[in-house]
């Protein structure tokens, strides 16, 4: 492997931010050139720039958003079918890390260099990637809600003081969404609590992981519920893990979704838009990625 045909772009600030020279290090060590971000939106202007170099290995060292971001500059240089993507696990949740079996930086830094790869698909909201996840209502106003300030303190338990916060106020989603299912074409329309659409995870059933190499969306609707019942799921985080009494579950390929004229809040892998019209779909097969040795994608 020729040094300059591997990239690597590391947040210094993301999670609790003592990881930066280290990591750098073990990632030069492996031939990995390593440019830092300095504030938003570096993240995908250098993995636009790694795609448009013709990159063929691209190391993400921060959280989901930066992993995120980076897969937007290759999806805008059109490189994703090209590149060999790694993740480094240095944010507040690494869901996605989480996910592929990737453990620790060290461990990280190994896969990225000599770990298998996989071929996963890539879902697409309105043509902006994501890898794990895109949803809307109650958890992307916690989201969206969230300081930095309370992140830094609490971790991933930010998300849950802020949902239940956010729950007392908030007034639902008045959506209509059109589906194809991997059984047909779906409909809905009503008041939920939220959307939740997986590509890396799934939120009913048990909950967690969903295959990302299946060609389908885990896709949930949960319909509106009482302020009591949403503050007591959003702090049991049961939510977002388990069979809940009220939820739509649909497989699918491809879906769109109508706020009717008002906006609409999304989360992309941790990225907040607003939109009154969101058509989501998925890319089967679409991007190389290295993976943990205990990485299944068919784990349940």
């Amino acid at each position: 492997m020729q040094i300059g045909t591997r990239r690597a772009v590391l947040n210094p600030v993301s999670g609790d931010g003592d990881h930066a020279d280290a990591v750098e290090r073990l990632l030069s060590a492996r031939g990995f050139a390593v440019s830092r971000t300095e504030g938003p939106g570096d993240a995908l202007d250098l993995g636009r720039a790694a795609g448009e170099a013709g990159a063929s290995e691209v190391a993400v060292a921060g959280g989901d958003g930066t992993v995120n971001e980076v897969l937007r500059g290759l999806a805008r240089a059109d490189h994703l079918d090209e590149v060999t993507l790694s993740v480094i696990p240095v944010g507040t949740a690494n869901l996605l890390a989480g996910t592929i079996g990737v453990t620790d930086r060290r461990q990280a830094v190994e896969v990225a260099d000599t770990g298998d790869v996989r071929t996963i698909d890539v879902g697409f909201a309105d043509e902006e990637p994501f890898l794990v996840s895109c949803i809307a209502g109650l958890p992307a106003e916690a989201s969206l809600a969230a300081s930095s300030d309370l992140k830094s303190r609490f971790g991933t338990l930010a998300f849950l003081v802020t949902g239940a916060q956010e729950a007392i106020e908030f007034d639902g989603l008045d959506i209509a969404l059109e589906a194809v299912g991997e059984d047909g074409p779906v409909s809905w329309s009503g008041s939920a609590t939220c959307l939740l659409v997986g590509n890396a995870r799934k939120f009913v059933e048990r909950g967690g992981q969903a295959d990302m190499e299946d060609g389908l969306l885990d896709v949930a609707i949960v319909e509106r519920m009482p302020t009591g019942n949403l503050v007591a799921e959003a702090i049991g985080h049961r939510l977002l893990a388990t069979d809940t009494e009220g939820v739509t579950h649909v497989r699918a390929t491809a879906l769109s979704v109508d706020g009717h004229g008002d906006p609409v809040t999304f989360s992309r892998d941790g990225e907040v838009t607003e939109h009154e019209r969101l058509d989501i779909r998925v890319r089967e097969r679409t991007l190389d990625l290295r993976v943990g040795p205990g990485y299944d994608p068919n784990q349940r």
